[in-house]
């Protein structure tokens, strides 16, 4: 009789995972049995239940570093500290969708249960060093999402953007398995952390499978993470989805994105000579390339879709850095700039949600005109968030970030692009001064429709939030970095 080994499984690792992808479920039951008119049940559901699962992290932080479920889920650091952020965000996101959703005659009680899925698949993204968890983790995140950017059925550029996101989304998913299974056939193992010792021990043959194994997965890691060339489809996706939709995938899917490449890089050091190159360049590029076609744009949306891909390009950078030196230069760059990132792009896209209305959004530039007369809080709000993006006072976080990411290039050798994110970095202190020029100075047009007067409680709580994180990680820098540094 053959016996089949039951491994060892601490069910506590995949516990925050379990919470929030419950109470989805739960969301999913009051949506079908509440009346169609009153999504607040839901929405405290959400809310709750994605509190207890940041608990449930942050409780964690003191428990050992240990993996399980026959290695493939991981819990360290790094992993708890990029699920909380991830976790964090939908929170802040759902607290402005209500009233964004109604705004906008959408209110599709489905669009939590499918947020709280897809961060489920985000978070699993974090919590492992497997390449099918992985996987596995990516497309419930990415199917979710391509639902949430087509949500707005009667707006056919929402339906464009859907199709857009889901269309490079399968592109990019088969570089990925490509790239899996030229790995897996290197290695023997769908876990990362075998990479190394095949490459050492391995001939010819198995060294070029790794190299074109790693090479496809960062093609379709860099589909979603936007890094340059693979970013086409970011503006037009982010214009066209719901804004809160907009501001979760820039959020959320990013920051999965990046614990993936953090754990591949990690994983590929032996490989550095192949993947410094290519990714260098592409680093410089994605930074330049944002910061530059955002100049020329005039939709708010756009502007953040295209500075979300040079703030890509940065953290990039920080990944490369942690890639050749982890012994020396450990998570906390990434994780906190992900966490400043995070709050600061949210409640950016919470100040835009203010002009949905049936008939659409107004999202350009001109529309931000006269937000300070009309709702303080949200346009000084915008002004934070600004700051925080160029890294000038008051968003003294957004500044540190950049520093932190500047400090580790040029501790890995990547002086060169350690001046190409200050030079990039300046360029972007143009459209960031403009967005909050437009909503603290400019004078409304006559006969231009104004935003919606006054904003509603929630949108203005989730600037208050975020302003509130923002600022705090700057004051908190020391206590967060303790936190988050490998013990």
């Amino acid at each position: 009789m053959i016996n089949f080994p039951i491994p060892a499984t601490d069910w506590s690792l995949l516990l925050p995972i379990a919470m929030v992808a419950l109470t989805g479920i739960f969301a999913l039951i009051i949506e079908m049995v509440q009346p169609k008119r009153d999504n607040g049940p839901i929405v405290a559901i959400s809310l709750f239940g994605l509190l207890l699962a940041a608990i449930q992290l942050g409780i964690q932080f003191q428990a050992p570093e240990t993996v399980s479920f026959a290695g493939t889920v991981r819990r360290d650091a790094f992993s708890l500290a990029m699920q909380l952020v991830i976790v964090l965000g939908s929170m802040a996101t759902i607290l402005f969708s209500d009233a964004y959703l109604r705004a906008k005659k959408i209110p599709f009680a489905e669009f939590y249960p499918l947020m709280l899925w897809s961060t489920v698949g985000g978070m699993l993204m974090c919590a492992s060093t497997n390449l099918l968890v992985i996987f596995v983790g990516l497309e419930i995140l990415s199917i979710s999402l391509y639902v949430l950017a087509g949500i707005s059925r009667n707006e056919a550029k929402s339906e464009e953007s859907a199709m857009k996101y889901f269309l490079l989304g399968a592109f990019a998913s088969g570089f990925l398995l490509f790239g899996v299974a030229q790995l897996y056939g290197a290695t023997g193992s769908l876990d990362l952390n075998q990479i190394s010792p095949a490459w050492q021990t391995g001939d010819v043959n198995v060294r070029t499978l790794l190299v074109f194994g790693l090479g496809l997965l960062l093609i379709g890691m860099g589909f979603k993470a936007s890094f340059f060339p693979f970013h086409q489809w970011t503006p037009d996706v982010y214009q066209g989805a719901p804004t809160n939709v907009t501001a979760f995938m820039a959020t959320a899917g990013k920051t999965a994105a990046f614990a993936v490449l953090y754990r591949l890089l990690e994983a590929s050091r032996d490989l550095s000579a192949f993947w410094v190159p290519a990714l260098g360049v592409i680093a410089a590029l994605t930074m330049l390339y944002g910061n530059i076609v955002a100049l020329q744009q005039t939709d708010v949306k756009r502007i953040l879709g295209y500075s979300s891909i040079s703030h890509a390009g940065y953290i990039l950078v920080a990944l490369m850095a942690h890639g050749l030196m982890p012994d020396k230069i450990g998570p906390q760059t990434v994780v906190y700039y992900a966490l400043t990132y995070t709050f600061t792009t949210v409640g950016s896209f919470a100040v835009v949600a203010l002009s949905a209305r049936d008939s659409g959004e107004s999202t350009e530039l001109a529309d931000l005109r006269g937000l300070l007369q009309r709702d303080p809080i949200s346009a000084v709000s915008l002004v934070v968030f600004m700051s925080a993006l160029i890294g000038i006072p008051p968003g003294f976080s957004g500044l540190f970030g950049k520093l932190f990411i500047f400090q580790d290039a040029v501790a890995a050798g990547l002086l060169p692009l350690a001046l190409v994110l200050a030079v990039s970095s300046i360029v972007s202190v143009s459209y960031y001064l403009n967005i909050a020029y437009q909503a603290v100075v400019a004078p409304r047009e006559e006969g231009s429709e104004p935003v919606r007067v006054p904003a509603p409680g929630t949108i203005q709580a989730a600037c208050a939030v975020c302003v509130f994180v923002v600022v705090a990680a700057a004051i908190a820098i020391t206590p967060i970095t303790n936190l988050i540094a490998p013990k």
